[in-house]
């Protein structure tokens, strides 16, 4: 009890400066969504009765048609997938194992051109149609719309799968074998395995998975745009840009942000139902069964068109643009777009992981309950979209911007312009606040698993706070450190509504510049950048994949 109390007392010593830094953290990253919210309560011209009477049920309509199709189809192909890898043992199946994560490398607008372009009537498909049968031009046949509501579920559900595979594939492994063991032993089969026994189980884990696929859907915009579907998410930039009304905006983004907060706590939930009690120390694991001959065959297959889809496709056809344009590569801007998304993607992540681990760290020295409690609430931003912080950045820093100049000229004569909204800054701000649950929960994880005593042992011989951080948390942490600055500013790269909102005039970076590119229909200039940004993604997918077999 004495150590105990020894431990408490050298933990807490010091810490109410830490415990000041991680709530200032906090309210940096909530102060978007509660700018959104306000905007949207004080409008200077509120069309929420217009919205209501005329685009909002639109709006509404498509995002819930799309979220619900995507939630279903990720559901499916996810838990279908992860039984099937997870169970069996068939040819490629310790290959499919980690490859059925690489559609989580291709942005989903990457794949939304790729369909677009293989399957329109100028693409491979209806060209080999035509001239297989002699068909003359497109009335001499039926095809399917491609830029559709329909087709923008399939791209984006196989974009998302890997959500719900993941946590499945999880799921299903934690179980205990003896389960499987009794139900084969009372004759069930592999169907009656999986819907009776293992779809039970893991269905909190599925849940979870299409609810964070919902999530995305709701938030994007690249494959929307392109496909010509009205969602919430574009209302925001027609609202915005188009019609010239911040407030009406703000209130779309209102609502977006009421939808993605349910979707957010049924995540939660179930997360929280996500427990399996075994009656036994040392529970059985499963023990995959193997399959030869065409159960195999179709096993492999039934793995292989989600990868096929999410993809194979999208990198072939843009591969094979760039191929046919090689001085694509050497277009002017592509090399400007790089260095922006290396500099604000890199300032982003450093930025973002930093405050994660200090406010984590403060966190835990503080010990109250007002940073513990907070402490969740900033993860919110990650489940805001992009579109929804643009709202709620660049209307209160770009007015912070104007005032911070005019005192500048005020006082000094010079006039500095705007320094945060004319430059990268904003977009920086909108990163951090975007993918700072990536670096908080990289940081809370990393502080778990470092043994309590190393760090009591440093205070014990009197070093501060700060030099426990530096000389022990760090040095043990570096490797989930590292990931967490990759996997940030991956995604940062592939960020794309709130780069275009927040962007200065004449600033691209690659996500901006594949969709500047491919909505003039020139994926001849798109596909360098979009390979770049997919090469990025497949770093972190490895990465992912890595510390996913180091847990397994």
């Amino acid at each position: 009890m004495q150590i105990k109390q020894l431990g408490q007392g050298l933990r807490q010593s010091g810490s109410g400066l830490w415990s000041c830094f991680a709530l200032g953290i906090a309210a940096f990253v909530i102060a978007p969504i509660v700018a959104v919210v306000w905007l949207a309560l004080h409008p200077t011209e509120n069309i929420w009765p217009h919205l209501l009477s005329t685009t909002l049920p639109r709006y509404f309509g498509n995002s819930a048609i799309l979220a619900g199709g995507v939630g279903l189809l990720t559901a499916v192909v996810g838990a279908a997938t992860a039984w099937l890898v997870s169970m069996y043992r068939f040819p490629g199946a310790r290959w499919l194992d980690w490859a059925l994560l690489m559609p989580l490398a291709i942005p989903a607008y990457v794949g939304a051109y790729a369909l677009v372009d293989f399957l329109d009537y100028a693409g491979p498909v209806q060209i080999f149609l035509r001239d297989s049968f002699g068909w003359a031009d497109a009335r001499s046949y039926w095809f399917p719309q491609i830029r559709s509501r329909w087709a923008a579920i399939l791209v984006l559900g196989f974009a998302f799968y890997p959500y719900t595979y993941l946590l499945a594939r999880a799921a299903f492994r934690e179980q205990s074998g003896a389960s499987y063991e009794v139900a084969r032993a009372l004759g069930s089969g592999g169907f009656a395995l999986f819907w009776k026994v293992g779809l039970p189980l893991a269905r909190p884990a599925i849940a979870a998975g299409a609810a964070i696929a919902m999530m995305e859907t709701v938030a994007d915009f690249g494959v929307v745009d392109y496909f010509g579907v009205q969602t919430l998410t574009t209302g925001i930039f027609t609202t915005w840009l188009e019609a010239g009304n911040t407030g009406g905006a703000a209130q779309i983004a209102t609502v977006i942000l009421m939808i993605i907060f349910a979707l957010f706590a049924l995540e939660k939930i179930s997360r929280r139902n996500s427990r399996y009690y075994q009656s036994a120390r040392h529970a059985r694991p499963v023990i995959a069964q193997r399959l030869t001959g065409w159960a195999g065959v179709g096993a492999c297959v039934i793995c292989l068109i989600p990868l096929l889809a999410g993809f194979v496709l999208p990198v072939a056809v843009i591969m094979s643009h760039a191929l046919a344009n090689p001085d694509a590569w050497f277009g002017p801007g592509l090399g400007r777009a790089l260095w922006h998304s290396i500099v604000t993607g890199a300032a982003a992540s450093v930025i973002c992981v930093a405050a994660g681990l200090v406010m984590v760290y403060g966190v835990r020295l503080s010990g109250r309950r007002l940073p513990r409690l907070v402490l969740p609430l900033t993860t919110l931003g990650y489940a805001a979209p992009g579109a929804v912080l643009a709202v709620g950045i660049l209307i209160p820093l770009a007015a912070f911007d104007n005032r911070l100049a005019d005192l500048i000229l005020a006082l000094t004569g010079y006039d500095p312009g705007l320094m945060l909204t004319g430059t990268g800054a904003a977009i920086v701000f909108a990163y951090v606040v975007r993918f700072f649950a990536i670096a908080q929960g990289a940081a809370d994880s990393a502080f778990g698993r470092v043994s309590p005593s190393l760090p009591m042992a440093a205070r014990s011989l009197g070093r501060s706070n700060g030099g426990v951080l530096g000389s022990v948390y760090l040095p043990l942490m570096r490797g989930s450190v590292g990931s967490a600055l990759l996997l940030v500013f991956v995604e940062c790269v592939k960020e794309l509504p709130a780069t275009m909102l927040l962007r200065p005039f004449n600033y691209e970076t690659l996500a901006t510049r594949v969709h500047d590119q491919a909505s003039l229909e020139n994926l001849g200039d798109a596909s360098p950048p979009a390979l770049l940004v997919c090469a990025l993604g497949l770093l972190a997918v490895a990465v992912l994949a890595r510390t996913l077999a180091r847990r397994s």
